[in-house]
């Protein structure tokens, strides 16, 4: 018996396809509610007077300042931003219903990568071009084009596992620089732990940094064959929690609507960041034979 796209076939139910659908729809859906209702960073890149002055004004002509304070400019940015938001909707959408015989949208999840690397720069150069920050985002990054292989049947599951494992390990490590401190330990992480937590700031720098370490660590042993499934466990619940912690810390029950509006879709994009490591847990426990959900 068939059943909604989201599950596969009741008859050849695959568990790993299941959990990179679930990851692919909530990654889409989290940027394009990003998109469509806060903002992206493309004023990192567009305002920025040394690498756009050059372009900017042999395209439209008058000054810098006029083109940083027009409202058109601003127009432009906020249509930009919406486009973009249309965009990662639609692939939300499409995402619950592609199946094996759509290998012609492949484009699509590919665009959809290079859309998301390309926001990942943005917010690595609004941090100094700290490359941690771009590497934090590989798992937002790879997952379309992982989800669009798997499910035309084009990637063996070992060779699934190694590029979910690769994705888990960059985010990870990524995500530990900047809490043990290489980076400076972003003012976000402080505030969601002590709201959270109810912790002292110097206790929270020093959880800060023990997370940190463990995201090296196990960066490290899903890697080896023996302790790769206790750590990608690790990885699930850890991922979880740090999705997670983007609504919980800043939710009121005064104001739920309102809260949620403002942080849920920070959790939604970073599911995945949870979701990438199960799936290749489901690899490791249930080694499969190559198949893909019809």
């Amino acid at each position: 018996m068939n059943i909604h796209p989201l599950f596969g076939k009741q008859s050849n139910y695959d568990p790993v396809q299941t959990i990179l659908r679930l990851a692919t729809v909530l990654l889409f859906a989290g940027r394009a509610w990003q998109h469509l209702f806060w903002d992206a960073p493309f004023r990192a890149l567009l305002w920025d007077q040394d690498i756009m002055e050059g372009i900017i004004l042999s395209l439209r002509g008058g000054t810098w300042q006029e083109f940083v304070t027009s409202e058109n400019t601003d127009r432009f940015i906020r249509i930009l931003t919406l486009s973009f938001g249309f965009f990662y909707s639609v692939m939300a959408m499409l995402s619950l219903f592609v199946s094996k015989g759509m290998r012609k949208l492949t484009w699509l999840y590919v665009l959809s990568s290079f859309f998301l690397a390309f926001l990942a720069f943005l917010y690595c150069k609004e941090k100094f071009y700290h490359m941690g920050q771009f590497f934090e985002y590989a798992i937002q990054i790879l997952l379309p084009v992982l989800f669009i292989y798997r499910t035309t049947g084009r990637i063996e599951p070992s060779k699934l596992t190694l590029f979910l494992k690769v994705a888990t390990a960059l985010t990870f490590s990524a995500h530990g620089l900047y809490a043990i401190g290489f980076y400076p330990q972003p003012g976000v992480f402080i505030d969601m732990a002590i709201q959270i937590f109810n912790m002292s700031e110097p206790h929270v720098k020093i959880f800060l940094k023990v997370a940190g370490v463990l995201d090296f660590v196990i960066s490290i042993l899903i890697f080896i064959p023996r302790v790769s499934k206790y750590a990608l466990l690790y990885a699930v619940v850890w991922g979880g929690l740090t999705a997670l912690a983007r609504t919980w810390a800043y939710f009121e029950l005064d104001f739920i609507m309102q809260s949620l509006h403002q942080h849920l879709y920070q959790t939604l994009y970073r599911v995945p960041h949870m979701l990438v490591p199960l799936a290749a847990l489901f690899i490791s426990i249930y080694p499969m034979k190559r198949r893909t959900a019809r």
